[in-house]
């Protein structure tokens, strides 16, 4: 049955999802917060900043009225960029929103003021009469856009409304599974940013094969430590959302994380690489908050500290390399 559906942010991503989610006979509204840009969308019917080549179907509204992207959804779809949310949420009011609507976060973070989840955000503001879900797995906007075979993970507290979500959202080259572990679903598409960062910056430094793999599994490590730490399933970040998603903001060449840490490691310094980006890097601020949430929650994540280091205290590249591999020796836990 066809959902009314509100995407809010009309990156690449939100984008793809608006488009997806109209060819599989949805109602979809998408909101771009710049009324020229929203303008340019709803008359060349492409987002040819974040999303070029990929038509946007007639079917498709555009609007900069966040009111008028939400009025009688179904489904609120959030796609903005991590640090952006807080202020969506706040200007959206709860007594407009139709009664026991679902939220569904696609957005890879963790929020650098309170260290939550998008999902604990979205709750915290909306839910005590509505459901929230989140979407994760490796699905780049750019390769969903162009109809690729694309797997991915729902998420939600209650099955039913996971299952719910994965008819909607399934189609011909997008197939959905469906997940009641929201903490592991959504925090494996968090912290693999950090590591894609930290991969990237081996790249730059014109590091090998062997030193990606320890990278990679290391990291892996990392984020089933803390996933466990907050009540994740480690079998969930074995899968789409962990693995899965790990594998391709590593080695991708659309990963704009592994793009900024091969820069980094090059020699370039982090505000002259984001001044030059039209596209947010998740895996910058996300490195801060991880950093932190590990530390808080006494979750031993080497690669993220110097990940961090890095970022924010002006470490280099050579020096973190040094630091990680000469760690006190240890008995390798694989779980």
């Amino acid at each position: 049955m066809a959902k009314k559906i509100g995407v809010i942010g009309a990156g690449g991503w939100g984008t793809a999802l608006a488009v997806l989610l109209s060819e599989n006979g949805n109602k979809v509204t998408l909101y771009e917060h710049f009324p020229e840009y929203a303008a340019k969308l709803r008359t060349q019917r492409e987002n040819k900043t974040f999303l070029p080549g990929v038509k946007i179907p007639r079917g498709v509204e555009i609007t900069s009225a966040l009111p008028e992207a939400v009025k009688e959804a179904e489904i609120i779809l959030f796609a903005v960029p991590s640090k952006h949310l807080p202020g969506v949420l706040n200007l959206m009011d709860p007594g407009s929103l139709k009664r026991g609507l679902i939220f569904v976060s696609a957005i890879k973070g963790i929020d650098r003021a309170t260290l939550k989840r998008m999902s604990q955000l979205i709750s915290g503001r909306f839910g005590k009469n509505h459901e929230v879900a989140v979407l994760s797995g490796p699905s780049h906007a750019e390769e969903v856009g162009r109809k690729t075979p694309t797997a991915v993970v729902i998420a939600a507290k209650k099955i039913k409304t996971a299952e719910i979500l994965q008819k909607v959202f399934s189609g011909p080259y997008f197939r959905v599974y469906a997940s009641d572990d929201v903490v592991g679903v959504e925090l494996g598409g968090a912290v693999k940013n950090v590591i894609a960062l930290a991969k990237g910056v081996l790249d730059g430094m014109g590091l090998g094969d062997n030193t990606t793999a320890a990278l990679m599994t290391r990291g892996l490590a990392e984020m089933k430590r803390l996933g466990r730490k907050l009540g994740a399933r480690p079998e969930t970040l074995n899968g789409l959302s962990g693995t899965g998603d790990l594998i391709v903001t590593c080695m991708s060449r659309h990963s704009r994380n592994r793009s900024v840490g091969e820069r980094l490691g090059k020699g370039e310094k982090l505000p002259a690489i984001l001044a030059s980006m039209k596209m947010v890097a998740e895996g910058v601020t996300t490195a801060d908050s991880c950093h932190r949430l590990a530390k808080k929650m006494g979750v031993e994540m080497p690669i993220a500290r110097e990940m961090y280091r890095i970022l924010f205290q002006g470490a280099s590249p050579a020096g973190a390399v040094k630091s990680l591999m000469g760690r006190k020796l240890k008995r390798e836990e694989v779980q």
